[in-house]
C-alpha cells in the first residue's frame, strides 16, 4: 500500500486565481452609482476632495436615498440628527424634482446645522 503524504495544490491555486478575477470584475460594477439621476448643468463647478462625503440623493420620483439606500424622509431626518456638523454631505437631486422638495431637504439639513454641504451638478468639459 502506497503512503499518502503530499497534496497537489496546483489545481486549487488555478481555481483561486479564476475566482479572484471574477470578484475583481464584479467589484467594479458594484462600485458604480446605481441611482439613476439626471443632474442639472452648471458652468462653475469643482470637486470636493475632503473625506468621503455622506451621499444623499433625490431621484426623479422624489424618493430619498441615504448612502445609496432608499429611505423614508422621516427616517432620513433621524439619521441626519446624529451626524456631526462638520461631516461633509453631497446632495444629488434630479433636475425634474420640484423645488419645494429640494427646499424641504435643505431645511432638514439646516435644522441639524449640517452646513458642510456640496450639491452635485453636471459639468460638460
Amino acid at each position: 500500500m502506497k503512503r499518502f503524504d503530499q497534496i497537489n495544490v496546483i489545481p486549487f491555486i488555478d481555481i483561486m486565481l479564476v475566482m479572484l478575477a471574477i470578484v475583481l470584475t464584479t467589484a467594479t460594477f458594484i462600485a458604480q452609482e446605481k441611482i439613476p439621476l439626471e443632474l442639472p448643468d452648471a458652468e462653475n463647478t469643482h470637486s470636493q476632495k475632503d473625506k468621503d462625503p455622506i451621499k444623499i440623493a433625490i431621484d426623479k420620483d422624489e424618493k430619498f436615498y441615504y448612502r445609496g439606500a432608499l429611505i423614508e424622509f422621516e427616517t432620513l431626518k433621524e439619521k441626519l440628527s446624529v451626524l456631526k456638523t462638520e461631516d461633509p454631505i453631497l446632495l444629488s437631486v434630479d433636475k425634474s424634482v420640484r423645488f419645494e422638495r429640494f427646499i424641504e431637504m435643505i431645511d432638514a439639513l439646516k435644522t441639524y446645522q449640517l452646513n458642510n454641504l456640496s450639491i452635485a451638478a453636471h459639468h460638460d468639459s
